[in-house]
């Protein structure tokens, strides 16, 4: 029986190893859906990703109805079983609230692998759209991870750590009329341009999309690509 237990981990290990050893000579892209959504709306991305020579590996977590606490170790849980010790290079890309959930796991672990973090339409300094809407049923209903995205000083973002490796910024500009009032300055339609900044960012560009519409839109999908290959985005001749 031990002869035969011996023969099967041979064998196993004979596959497993070329798969290791390929994992570990290429670069992988870990990417993270924002608030009340699922990780279909990470596929266009996710997909012109794959064809440009990266892995990528999408976290789906369930944010409706929960605390930022239980979403953050339902997420770490779910790297942890990734193996990102086994990449060459991990890059992380996220939307929204996955943009903060990725600086949460980066504040709490040490990746010597680490490589290059984008934050898409991702209000590190929180946003009034919550404040504003805080008490209103719906908002009630989306939970607690939702109410925590404000702009008081106790809020989920204003808890993260500067970070500490190569970040860059890409926010949302598209005009709408209906929050003028309390969302002050060019915003996403949710998210304010200045709110999406940290500080120690390595590169900041600004897309004219709306906040829901980033994850899935052509140009963001070249721009991660282009920060993740050169930690810079992509300017136009007529760009400062």
């Amino acid at each position: 029986m031990n002869i035969i237990k011996s023969m099967c981990l041979c064998i196993t290990l004979s596959f497993l190893s070329p798969i290791l050893i390929h994992a570990q000579q290429r670069d992988v892209v870990v990417l993270l859906h924002g608030l009340g959504r699922g990780k279909s709306i990470m596929t266009p991305l996710k997909e012109r990703l794959d064809t440009s020579g990266f892995i990528t590996r999408v976290v789906d977590y369930r944010s409706i109805g929960r605390t930022p606490e239980e979403i953050i170790k339902d997420v770490s849980d779910q790297l942890t079983a990734f193996r990102l010790d086994t990449f060459r290079t991990v890059h992380f890309a996220g939307h929204s609230l996955g943009g903060l959930l990725i600086r949460a796991y980066l504040d709490s672990v040490t990746l010597p692998n680490l490589g290059r973090v984008v934050l898409i339409g991702s209000p590190s300094k929180g946003t009034p759209f919550v404040d504003h809407f805080r008490d209103t049923w719906w908002m009630k209903i989306a939970g607690p991870a939702a109410r925590a995205l404000g702009t008081d000083a106790k809020s989920f973002p204003r808890t993260l750590h500067t970070p500490h490796y190569p970040v860059g910024i890409i926010a949302g500009k598209y005009r709408t009329f209906n929050n003028d009032d309390f969302i002050p300055g060019e915003d996403d339609g949710v998210v304010p341009v200045e709110s999406t900044k940290v500080e120690g960012m390595t590169d900041f560009i600004l897309v004219e999309v709306s906040h829901s519409s980033l994850p899935r839109n052509e140009e963001v999908a070249e721009q991660v690509k282009e920060f993740l290959r050169k930690g810079r985005f992509k300017r136009t001749a007529v760009e400062p």
